[in-house]
């Protein structure tokens, strides 16, 4: 069967794209780990020794990174509803985020620590009709966003891909009512014309409710 016009374009991109070959190269599951890597650089996350969740984990390129990252005293949790095979230093959950008994099992490899870092790359199956798909993505950087209020250290810090459309500045507004500082990070892995981003939140404000 012949390919349609934007598949074949999206493999003629994918095969040239430069970020695809160093991830080969350097043993990287995906060239989204370019995306981490830059912005933990720069904004000096996930330290030796830290603690971190990260949600939508497969196939596993964040992983690596933070794994890298913390070293032998830190620890990754990795969640996704896909399969991840096994990465060192990594615990992976598997199941749908978005399930309580999923939730469960995520905070009971937790215990009792708080979190230094949590990054969300979640994002749904695409129906392929537009509002749709925003309203999905947006309720997942809603429910990391939770999860990351409740779990984080007064210090930690909370990296999530959101999606620019419908519901995007209800969400930084919610973002900023968490956090002490919000940023907008736009990596040099991320494809031009995506409307992708990745909000920054650092330090926790003082809850008043629950």
């Amino acid at each position: 069967m012949a390919r349609s016009k934007s598949s074949s374009a999206w493999l003629k991109r994918h095969v040239n794209d430069p970020y695809v070959h160093r991830a080969r190269a350097q043993g990287y599951r995906s060239r989204a780990a370019y995306k981490l890597i830059e912005i933990a650089k720069r904004d000096r996350l996930a330290r030796p020794g830290d603690d971190v969740v990260d949600l939508g984990a497969a196939p596993g390129g964040w992983a690596q990174v933070l794994a890298e990252r913390v070293g032998r005293y830190g620890r990754v949790i990795a969640v996704d509803l896909m399969e991840i095979a096994p990465i060192p230093g990594v615990t992976i959950v598997r199941g749908d985020f978005q399930e309580e008994a999923v939730l469960k099992r995520l905070e009971d490899a937790l215990g009792e620590k708080k979190l230094d870092l949590v990054v969300s790359d979640m994002a749904p199956n695409l129906s392929g009709v537009r509002a749709t798909d925003q309203a999905r993505s947006i309720r997942l950087c809603e429910l990391a966003l939770d999860f990351a209020r409740i779990h984080l250290k007064p210090k930690g810090a909370f990296v999530v891909k959101v999606f620019q459309g419908a519901g995007y500045p209800e969400f930084l507004a919610a973002m900023r009512g968490v956090f002490i500082d919000v940023s907008s990070r736009k990596p040099g892995a991320s494809r031009g014309g995506s409307s992708e981003m990745y909000l920054l939140g650092k330090g926790l404000k003082a809850r008043t409710g629950p």
